[in-house]
C-alpha cells in the first residue's frame, strides 16, 4: 500500500512538472502569435527613435504656464485650491519629436503597397 502511494504521489508530481512545463511553454507561443503581425524594427533604429523622443521632450518647455489651462476653486477653509489642470499644447510636443525622427530617416511611401494588397 505505501509503494502504491508513492507512485501515486511521484506520478502527480510528474504530471504537476508537466503541466507547468506546458504552460510556459503556451505563454511563450501566445506572444510570439501576438507579435507575428506587428512590423519588425530593429534595436538599432529603436535606440534612434528614443534619442528622438529624448531629444523632442527636452525641447519642450514644460514649466511655461501658457502651457496649461487651470481651473480653481474655493475650498471649505476659504483657500484657493487648483481644481484641474489641462495640458493644451500635446501638438508642441508631438512636433519637434516627428521633426526630429523624420530627419534622422529616409522616410519610404509604402501606403500605396498597403492599398493595393487590400
Amino acid at each position: 500500500m505505501s509503494e502504491s502511494k508513492e507512485l501515486l504521489e511521484a506520478t502527480v508530481k510528474g504530471l504537476q512538472d508537466k503541466v507547468e512545463q506546458l504552460t510556459t511553454e503556451l505563454q511563450t507561443k501566445r506572444k510570439e502569435l501576438e507579435d507575428v503581425s506587428k512590423p519588425e524594427l530593429n534595436q538599432s533604429t529603436l535606440d534612434v527613435i528614443y534619442d528622438c523622443v529624448t531629444e523632442g521632450i527636452e525641447e519642450f518647455d514644460f514649466s511655461n504656464s501658457d502651457n496649461y489651462d487651470f481651473e480653481y476653486e474655493i475650498d471649505y477653509d476659504g483657500r484657493i485650491a487648483t481644481h484641474h489642470i489641462e495640458f493644451n499644447n500635446s501638438d508642441y510636443v508631438r512636433q519637434p519629436i516627428i521633426k526630429f525622427i523624420e530627419d534622422r530617416f529616409k522616410i519610404i511611401d509604402d501606403t500605396e503597397d498597403e492599398n493595393s494588397a487590400q
